[in-house]
């Protein structure tokens, strides 16, 4: 079924107004500084930051087979990788972020869904808040639906996922089409979930740069919200502020898709337990609920089942995966594609351009400039992009501002070109396109223009 979108006709002043464009920097050939790498193939996104020592280099290595390598069932002879599950999505952190590169939906063949998601993971939550002020739990199914599990242990059910057809068009009739996913969880191996429980679909991002994201001055993030507040026009992105296991404090959120998450160290953490059930110092309790007795009555690989030396290379490994050097920069489409890409505002949530402070224990991140296009804020992003489920101070139709370096090596690293918080973009251009609520007057720039600027746009993201 095909949806047809009408198009807006408006003109460039109404749709994002007059924007000033940078001087082009030669500095944004190297978006990490000095930590960049110049790999520009399928490790692109594995390498170290450049000014690591040796010692750096070993610990990292040591963090990679850790995050790379599967764990195991308990009771196991391999004791320093067992203690999978009970419930789980993935066997590896690797087995989602797929050479440390972004995940996809899963395939289809002949129109139906040929395998389970890995990748693409389900939030579960309802209406109300935990102790922390994050979303509260499903009572049956927890924070997340986990769709494989362990010996003598019942999956927690299954993911249907279907696309409907949206057809549009650009201002000069080419036509376009978006798809509009569904997300049903189904054959429910426990209690029926809660009437209002809220489903929020989030595939595995890249992991590049974590380290310099972490190290950029919270008074610059909000900077960022004060300047878009100040100029007031629809643009009006603001922090979130999240609960961290490790600070045990409130941070300004810098990771996941709604930002929730404030360190590389609470996202690691986390995502052991989450995504592998692997729990560890700071999450010491498996996520099994009262409903669920085989989940509470499954072997255990320790306690906790990753040590904090090996939780802490991880989260090394996590935090010094280095961003590749830009390419072909210099070209008339690149910079053609760069103007109207500050043209059509997309640079004032797409923030390029910081110079990162101090970083305690690590001090190759620290005063590198640095070009991740983003503002670690959250922006309404319409309907069309809502989730319809809250996160902290997120709310249902939030949405962090990701960081655009590396997505023109996407397709090199992890053979695919799949973008947005569940993958639903096809290309880039389709990325665009979903954009609404605050950044609607952009999308409409964007639909305005001509065949070569929308082309000249996507060569210059595809150079980051």
């Amino acid at each position: 079924m095909k949806i047809l979108l009408p198009l807006l006709v408006v003109t460039a002043a109404t749709a994002a107004g007059v924007a000033l464009v940078p001087a082009y920097d030669a500095s944004e050939k190297l978006p990490g500084g000095q930590t960049t790498i110049m790999d520009h193939g399928r490790n692109a996104f594995s390498l170290p930051l450049a000014n690591l020592t040796d010692q750096q280099r070993t610990d990292f290595v040591v963090g990679n087979s850790f995050f790379k390598k599967n764990w195991v069932e308990a009771p196991a002879s391999t004791t320093a990788r067992d203690g999978l599950g009970p419930h789980f999505i993935a066997r590896s952190c690797g087995a989602c972020h797929t050479q440390d590169g972004r995940g996809a939906p899963p395939s289809f063949e002949n129109g139906l869904q040929a395998e389970q998601p890995m990748a693409l993971l389900f939030r579960l939550s309802v209406p109300g808040k935990d102790a922390h002020g994050g979303p509260k739990p499903e009572s049956v199914y927890g924070g997340q639906f986990n769709n494989d599990a362990v010996s003598n242990v019942k999956p927690e059910g299954q993911v249907n996922i279907s696309y409907e057809e949206v057809a549009g068009q650009f201002g000069d009739g080419e036509p376009y089409t978006l798809l509009k996913p569904t997300y049903k969880l189904v054959d429910l191996g426990y209690d029926p979930m809660h009437p209002d429980t809220m489903v929020s679909p989030r595939i595995a991002p890249q992991m590049i740069g974590l380290g310099l994201l972490e190290a950029i001055k919270p008074s610059d993030i909000l900077a960022n919200a004060k300047a878009q507040a100040v100029a007031g026009g629809a643009i009006k992105g603001r922090p979130n502020y999240v609960w961290d296991a490790y600070a045990q404090k409130k941070l300004i959120g810098r990771f996941g898709w709604k930002a929730n998450t404030g360190s590389v160290a609470h996202q690691s953490a986390g995502a052991f337990l989450g995504d592998i059930g692997i729990t560890s110092k700071r999450n010491p309790n498996e996520e099994c609920t009262s409903a669920q007795a085989d989940c509470l009555k499954a072997p255990s690989g320790g306690k906790p089942e990753i040590s904090e030396d090996l939780l802490n290379k991880v989260i090394f490994y996590s935090r010094t995966l280095a961003v590749p050097a830009a390419r072909d920069q210099s070209t008339a489409a690149a910079q053609r594609g760069r103007t109207v890409f500050y043209e059509a505002q997309c640079a004032t949530c797409h923030v390029p351009k910081y110079v990162t402070g101090n970083f305690k224990g690590l001090p190759q991140l620290g005063g590198q400039t640095i070009y991740p296009y983003t503002d670690l804020l959250l922006h309404d992003m319409g309907d069309g992009l809502a989730d319809g489920r809250p996160d902290f101070e997120a709310g249902g139709r939030d949405w962090k501002t990701p960081a655009l370096w590396g997505l023109g090596l996407v397709k090199a690293v992890n053979k695919h070109t799949r973008y947005l918080h569940d993958g639903r973009a096809r290309n880039l251009m389709e990325a665009v396109l979903w954009h609404g609520g605050e950044a609607e007057g952009a999308k409409q720039y964007v639909l305005n223009l001509s065949k070569q600027d929308r082309e000249n746009l996507i060569a210059f993201l595809q150079t980051l």
